[in-house]
């Protein structure tokens, strides 16, 4: 059987951020439609979705002179 690589890689811890369950209430609090959430403890009903991931922001490239050019 092959094992396919997910979209971030194969060994993503879990987490109630990324969860499928997990929504936003209008005051920004998390809400599972599972029951509680435990940061440290997710619990077995756990889908990861990669949509709620947000990016790492784009590194600053350095800042570079004419003299760094010449030889």
């Amino acid at each position: 059987m092959l094992s396919r690589k997910k979209l971030f890689g194969n060994s993503i811890t879990p987490s109630c951020d990324y969860c499928q369950y997990v929504t936003l209430d209008n005051d920004g609090k998390k809400i599972c439609r599972m029951g509680v959430l435990s940061p440290e403890n997710p619990c077995r009903k756990y889908i990861y979705d990669p949509l709620k991931r947000e990016p790492k922001p784009i590194p600053e490239l350095p800042k570079f002179t004419a003299d760094d050019f010449k030889i």
